[in-house]
């Protein structure tokens, strides 16, 4: 099984669920636009998807890199090196909720900002006015939860105070011990000498 698995990895360049994933998009791709030409409408579809393409390629990439670009210069301390970073870069926890907030906005903004309130109500008899309220009620969710994963890694990175480990009676006792001063070795060895030729007297040896 790892040899023919290696074997196809070799030979298709991933693994085999990357496969099974192309694919899946590539059908579900299939029968969206099946579904939409056999609706009559793939000519407004083909309209939309250029315009899309066209749109994001030419005027919203080169606006939300610009606006990106300003906003990393203008927050501190996020062009610094690693090394001299002690809190963690605020740039991308605002990246990604404000990604897919634009995300939203793109695919959904007919109904969020009421342009097609009129046709949506006569195609299916709802209000389009609740989806201004949901876009938002959804933006704020993900920057609240992007701050606190922001406050939880601020915690995380922050230096924490040592502790100071407090010796105990023996321990103590022992390092006032090592601190008294010893007798030379000469010292010592006459009077061991001494203790071993007369008997001394109680508390000399």
């Amino acid at each position: 099984m790892n040899a023919a698995a290696r074997l196809f990895r070799r030979w298709y360049g991933a693994r085999p669920w990357h496969l099974l994933a192309q694919v899946a998009a590539f059908g579900l791709a299939g029968y969206a636009v099946g579904a939409v030409a056999d609706a009559g409408q793939w000519r407004g579809f083909a309209l939309w998807f250029t315009v899309a393409i066209v749109g994001h390629d030419l005027v919203l990439f080169p606006l939300y890199s610009l606006a990106d670009l300003a906003l990393s210069r203008l927050l501190p301390g996020s062009s610094w090196p690693a090394a001299l970073r002690s809190r963690p870069p605020l740039i991308n926890y605002i990246r990604v909720p404000a990604a897919f907030s634009l995300l939203l906005l793109l695919v959904w903004f007919p109904l969020i900002l009421g342009l097609s309130a009129g046709p949506y109500h006569r195609a299916s008899g709802l209000a389009a006015a609740p989806y201004l309220r949901r876009w938002l009620a959804v933006v704020g969710v993900m920057f609240a939860v992007s701050a606190a994963c922001y406050a939880l890694r601020w915690r995380r990175m922050s230096p924490r105070p040592r502790r100071r480990v407090r010796a105990g009676p023996r321990r103590a006792r022992v390092r006032w011990r090592s601190r008294l001063p010893r007798p030379p070795r000469q010292a010592r060895r006459s009077r061991r000498t001494a203790c071993a030729g007369n008997p001394p007297p109680p508390g000399r040896c």
